[in-house]
């Protein structure tokens, strides 16, 4: 009566945990990754199902309850790892599964002990949630979900490596069929489905943070160009600036300005100015890096955060840019016409902050304006400041020193 309980209860909440995956997929229009953890829930489901269904002494019922959980293991790990962004190898996990197939196949053959067996296919589920685990450890920023979702992939595989053992201390030698029937045999699986529990309902928050999160970031980014909008970009910058204050980083502003860009609208419409701002954009989501941050923070006004860039890289890269934009042909405009854009920079100076940065490169970008655009100016009075700022440091360090 214990086994048939546990085995109608664990299934049908994997499968009502399928349905929220695929309802939260469906309908939050998520990635392939939520369709994975469908996919293992329902696996997983079946092969609990077949666990307590199928009559224990027929020989082919670790194999199916292997392949079964296999199948969900590999979805899960795949998913887990896909949503952070990590590659994790099916080849990989296709070939832990087909030696432990092979290794139970033999086992089952020469013995019908149940520990050798469990031994076997643990292992392989443990292989195979260790390699989620290290292969989501590789993501360059983890949230707390996914420091949560790491955590319980690991704890998932060393469990599974210290079952075997807990069954021969408490369990002894026994026959599929005994050991089917004993106490410690439905302690365990009590505590697989809290466990699974667990794990579903951290995957589910994890699918709910990440819809919210996209729904955040679409309210974040400019429609026209895909770059962050205004607010957003200020607010990165501000936490990126104070990251590297505590890291001793150098960063850099660009401020960029479309020239001429009223007579655009006026001569050929709002339509080919969008055109015009969409592949200024998309230029400049081209040449900068990853680690470099770029926002659309006016009509035709664009802002670069260069991180880890002195000001000096950061006057290449806005010429990179420059000179791309002067050779781009501009949808719906004359073949022989092409648009220009003026560039200001100015390189983060000891103790600064975003507001006194912006007015330095903005006003270098004025200068750009002045000189007849088309043309980068790099901010001089930072440097001069940087000059003036160390004489008074040596100045006051040599007084201290002499008192």
């Amino acid at each position: 009566m214990r086994e048939q309980i546990l085995g109608l209860i664990t299934p049908m909440m994997a499968m009502v945990f399928v349905v929220v995956f695929l309802v939260l997929w469906r309908r939050g229009r998520m990635g392939d990754y939520v369709l994975a953890f469908a996919g293992a829930y329902f696996f997983f489901g079946l092969g609990f199902l077949a666990t307590h269904a199928v009559d224990p002494g027929q020989w082919y019922v670790f194999h199916l309850t292997q392949g079964l959980y296999s199948l969900g293991s590999v979805a899960a790990v795949w998913g887990a790892a896909r949503r952070m962004g990590q590659p994790i190898s099916l080849t990989g996990l296709g070939i832990v599964y087909l030696l432990s197939a092979t290794t139970l196949a033999v086992a089952v053959a020469l013995s019908s002990q149940t520990e050798p067996r469990l031994y076997i296919v643990n292992a392989g589920y443990a292989v195979m949630f260790l390699m989620g685990a290290l292969a989501m450890l590789q993501a360059q920023r983890r949230t707390a979900i996914d420091t949560l979702v790491i955590l319980l992939f690991a704890v998932s595989s060393a469990q599974f490596l210290i079952r075997p053992v807990l069954t021969l201390l408490l369990a002894g030698g026994s026959e599929a069929s005994a050991y089917r029937e004993s106490i410690y045999y439905s302690v365990l699986s009590v505590a697989v489905t809290i466990q699974s529990l667990m794990t579903a309902v951290t995957l589910v928050g994890a699918c709910v943070y990440d819809q919210i999160k996209a729904v955040r970031e679409q309210a974040e980014v400019d429609g026209l160009t895909g770059l962050r909008t205004r607010r957003a970009f200020e607010q990165d910058v501000v936490e990126l600036l104070e990251r590297a204050k505590q890291e001793c980083l150098p960063v850099s502003l660009v401020v960029a300005d479309i020239d001429h860009f009223k007579a655009v609208n006026d001569v050929w419409g709002h339509q080919v100015g969008d055109h015009a701002i969409a592949q200024f954009g998309q230029i400049i989501t081209g040449t900068i890096r990853d680690s470099d941050l770029a926002g659309r923070i006016g009509g035709e006004e664009f802002c670069i955060l260069a991180w880890n860039c002195d000001e000096t890289a950061a006057v290449t890269m806005a010429e990179r840019i420059r000179a791309k934009f002067a050779h781009t042909q501009v949808e719906g405009m004359p073949d022989d016409h092409r648009l220009t854009a003026s560039f200001g920079a100015a390189g983060r100076i000891e103790g600064e902050g975003y507001g006194r940065l912006f007015a330095r490169t903005d006003a270098a970008l004025y200068r750009a304006k002045e000189g007849g655009r088309n043309r980068t100016v790099r901010d001089s009075a930072g440097k001069k400041r940087n000059v003036v700022t160390s004489i008074t440091q040596s100045v006051e360090e040599r007084r201290e020193a002499s008192v």
